[in-house]
């Protein structure tokens, strides 16, 4: 039995962070691809701005870039941000058994 904290806060604890975990991986999900497509697209400016070898094709490729990585970027916060909630489910259970 939870030590501490009340069994029905550890439960409720437990649901709200089932919830949040649910909306962060569909989340997570959703993220995952738009990177795919920003990495093609990224791609896709390299090599026309490789044949064009113009200024504007080389912008386009570097704003291309830039949104894969700032979608990089989130893709991994969101991979952290579940990490953590999952260790803290996983103390919330271990707190219910004992």
């Amino acid at each position: 039995m939870a030590t501490g904290i009340s069994q029905h806060l550890v439960h409720r604890r437990l649901r709200r962070s089932a919830e949040s975990l649910r909306l962060l991986r569909e989340e997570l999900r959703v993220v995952e691809e738009q990177l795919g497509v920003l990495d093609d697209e990224s791609r896709d400016a390299e090599i026309r701005a490789m044949v064009a070898e113009t200024p504007a094709a080389a912008m386009d490729h570097h704003e291309a870039r830039r949104h894969a990585d700032a979608m990089r970027r989130h893709r991994d916060h969101l991979a952290a941000t579940i990490a953590e909630l999952e260790a803290r489910q996983d103390q919330l259970l271990d707190a219910l058994g004992r």
